[in-house]
């Protein structure tokens, strides 16, 4: 027997009773695990006799272990009879009445929440013109020079070139958490580290060693380095400068582009590529001020575990995006003078809007009752295929169907909502 409460932001407590031969049965089962585990003198761990044990041992210690085995079965069943959604861990909040033959337990649990859609369906969707001018192209061919450009080995140290270092830091002689990386490679000049840094490494040569000594500034995140005088021993392994290539008929050439083979050809291929790009960036910014509208017209009352899940999950992309650069997280945090709650702060509104989106689109795909077919997940498949250079069992094996599903559900609905 159980009752579910639902209170403010999804969540709400659900009381249950346990059953009087479950309890019963979660005792027995504690009362054997604390036997095990028994110890007195004259007895191995384990081999107490039994009269002894129910002697010494409390009917409130073996309820408060019975609980364990009890909650699992007992959520369970109160989840099922009230057909709740969970969508966070819940917790016991409260235990109640508990002796022999019975026992109530309280849990907080966060539900999905409802959704009640607005409108959705014939937003207007309003594209900005665009235009490509000059700096747009010569940009871009910038770039091109800069992907073509040639590393020339360097024997000193100048702003702007690329270096490949060792460095650990010291405060008071005594090495700092966040402050030490081997083969770090760093543009001189794009002032990723402390002000000082970058401009003391200027003029060493290859394979030099140096003590760089720096204060970090008084506004800091990290307190116990803020305003602190430290030294940073550094060691040069290895220095590049680009050599950037011509605009050419060469460069044209290499950049093995369908129909492109003289310089001119390349700058029309530039311009046309843009034109086309940015009318999509257009068109898409177009959306997602749709979108937004469409969300903003749906009440939804979020919990905020759905947020820190969301959180959560963006945190651990960022740092896995850092880790493929070879750097850790928190080393990063450390070295920007950021805290994880910073970054968490900086990142719960937009925790906020995925998390409702989801929601929405799941209300959209069950109201409009869309469903996937076979024929749309072999399309996708394929298109994945095409895109990642892999069989298409393969990708089946990456990506269950099940989840291929939800997502082209989701799709579906942000089809409808584009028109």
């Amino acid at each position: 027997m159980s009752t579910w409460k639902l209170e403010e932001k999804s969540t709400g407590l659900l009381t249950v009773e346990v059953e009087n031969n479950k309890w019963v049965e979660a005792q027995e089962k504690a009362f054997k695990k604390i036997s095990e585990n028994f110890e007195k003198d004259g007895f191995r761990k384990g081999h107490v006799p039994t009269s002894i044990v129910k002697k010494e041992v409390s009917e409130q210690a073996i309820a408060v272990e019975a609980i364990d085995f009890a909650a699992q079965e007992a959520l369970e069943a109160g989840v099922n009879e009230h057909n709740l959604e969970l969508v966070a861990r819940p917790e016991i909040v409260n235990i109640d009445g508990v002796s022999k033959d019975a026992c109530t337990l309280v849990f907080k649990v966060t539900v999905k929440p409802e959704v009640t859609l607005g409108a959705y369906k014939g937003l207007p969707l309003e594209v900005a013109e665009v235009e490509v001018t000059e700096e747009d192209v010569n940009a871009e061919l910038e770039k091109m020079r800069e992907r073509y450009a040639e590393n020339e080995s360097k024997d000193v140290i100048e702003s702007g070139d690329n270096v490949k270092f060792d460095f650990e830091g010291f405060k008071d002689g005594v090495a700092f958490e966040g402050g030490k990386a081997d083969d770090y490679e760093l543009v001189i000049g794009s002032n990723q580290f402390i002000p000082g840094f970058e401009d003391a490494m200027i003029g060493l040569k290859k394979d030099e060693e140096k003590d760089i000594d720096l204060t970090f500034p008084e506004d800091y995140q990290a307190a116990d380095l803020a305003g602190a005088a430290v030294v940073f021993h550094v060691k040069v392994k290895e220095i590049t400068s680009k050599v950037l290539p011509e605009v050419s008929d060469d460069l044209a050439q290499d950049m093995n582009i369908a129909g492109v083979e003289t310089a001119e050809a390349l700058v029309a291929h530039v311009r046309e590529d843009l034109l086309k790009a940015k009318k999509e960036a257009a068109e898409n910014e177009a959306f997602e001020k749709t979108l937004e509208v469409a969300i903003n017209n749906a009440t939804v009352d979020l919990p905020d575990a759905l947020v820190e899940s969301e959180l959560d999950e963006m945190v651990r992309n960022y740092g896995q995006r850092f880790q493929q650069q070879g750097m850790q997280l928190d080393q990063f945090l450390q070295m920007t003078g950021q805290t994880m709650e910073d970054l968490r702060g900086q990142m719960k509104e937009d925790a906020t809007k995925s998390a409702k989106l989801r929601l929405v689109l799941e209300k959209i795909v069950e109201v409009e009752e869309i469903d996937v077919t076979e024929e749309d997940l072999n399309a996708e498949y394929e298109k994945m295929s095409a895109q990642y250079g892999m069989e298409v069992d393969k990708i089946k094996e990456i990506v269950p169907a099940q989840n291929l599903k939800y997502d082209v559900k989701m799709q579906k609905a942000l089809n409808l909502i584009k028109g």
